[in-house]
């Protein structure tokens, strides 16, 4: 089973996060992946803490092209290392 569940509400792209990664946030929300802001929490997290099963479900429910947008804004939080990794994937995606 998917560690996150996927609804579409509208425009809205909600999932309820899994708590293995997102422990701070209570228990009934969830995050709104056509907003920014959650997005960016949303791939921040599962790029640093992530397992890869929750990068697999990252780039399966994310649009790429939004993925490389939002990467590009959040890599100054990355290691050095990290964000060297990802920049590679996406170039050789």
């Amino acid at each position: 089973m998917r560690s996150e569940m996927l609804h579409l509400r509208g425009f809205h792209m909600n999932i309820v996060p899994d708590k293995r990664l997102f422990w701070f946030l209570k228990d009934s929300i969830s995050l709104d992946l056509s907003n920014n802001a959650d997005l960016e929490l949303y791939v921040q997290h599962v790029l640093s803490r992530g397992r890869m099963e929750d990068v697999k479900t990252l780039l399966a429910t994310v649009d790429f092209k939004r993925f490389k947008q939002i990467f590009s804004k959040i890599k100054r939080f990355f290691p050095w290392e990290v964000g060297r990794f990802w920049e590679d994937f996406i170039a050789t995606y």
